[in-house]
């Protein structure tokens, strides 16, 4: 079993993706939204309800989304990651991974059917290294480098907050606000994406994320949802997320948070062995 440099783009790109935020309370209404939203364009979807848009009603819902906003010192999980894309269903990987607030963003990620670690990534503010067991190489690159890999406009803090689960490009002013059955839907229109998040209107907690490229030519989206909430010391956690990401590809990756803390004392070692190939 071999990694190349491919497959190394493929897996960053995997777990970054994978690791997108926001949460739905079931697998049938989850399916419900992703269905209406694939047909229409997220800025045209509420657009019609902006002139009954409730300005109260805006800011008591914007209120509540800033207070469940996550902060914390550290964060650790276990995930098992499954994905499929072009080729097929692909083997599942294992996560570890480990952060220090606006510090660090250090990972493992073993290849689950051989139980081994396949590869080992730390994220700086300012550098990226990826070291592959396998191949016995390490790679040092920029923090541009997950842009490029990507293809997405992150910078560390937006990546923080993805992996966490903080709404990621969610820009104010609101553009639309529609309240529709047990659902509010807020949409907004950032630099890069618009945006529409879907809330539970009864705990406003985020049922759905679309986010749609605001350059018409590239035709980039990530459909997100997410499930089963944990409530722990007053945090709301989804240990379930279910991303599609699409551009000239697509991509679904199931993410299964199996174990995680918040604000443990951690220990973050990347020693990098001297026969490794430096590239």
């Amino acid at each position: 079993m071999t990694f190349g440099k491919k497959q190394i783009k493929k897996i960053t790109l995997l777990f970054l993706a994978g690791l997108v935020s926001l949460t739905i309370s079931s697998c049938r209404s989850a399916r419900t939204i992703r269905s209406a939203l694939n047909k229409r364009d997220t800025s045209n979807l509420v657009k019609k309800q902006s002139a009954e848009d409730s300005i109260l009603t805006i800011k008591k819902t914007m209120s509540a989304i800033t207070s469940r906003h996550i902060d914390f010192k550290t964060f650790s999980a276990k995930i098992k990651v499954d994905y499929e894309d072009s080729r097929g269903t692909q083997p599942g990987i294992t996560a570890y991974i480990r952060i220090i607030k606006d510090s660090l963003i250090w990972v493992s990620m073993y290849a689950t059917v051989f139980n081994i670690e396949a590869f080992r990534v730390l994220i700086t503010k300012d550098s990226v290294f990826v070291m592959d067991r396998l191949n016995k190489e390490v790679r040092r690159r920029s923090f541009d480098y997950l842009q490029e890999t990507t293809e997405i406009p992150f910078d560390f803090k937006t990546l923080q907050d993805l992996i966490i689960g903080n709404p990621i490009y969610f820009n104010t002013p609101i553009t639309s606000y529609k309240l529709t059955g047990n659902k509010i839907l807020l949409a907004t229109a950032g630099k890069y994406f618009k945006h529409l998040l879907t809330l539970n209107n009864q705990d406003t907690l985020v049922l759905h994320s679309k986010l749609d490229d605001v350059d018409i030519n590239r035709n980039r989206t990530a459909d997100i949802t997410y499930d089963n909430y944990e409530n722990r010391d007053d945090i709301a956690f989804a240990t379930y997320r279910e991303v599609t990401v699409s551009e000239k590809n697509k991509l679904d990756v199931r993410l299964y948070f199996k174990q995680y803390d918040f604000n443990k004392d951690l220990s973050i070692s990347f020693y990098i062995p001297q026969n490794y190939k430096r590239k």
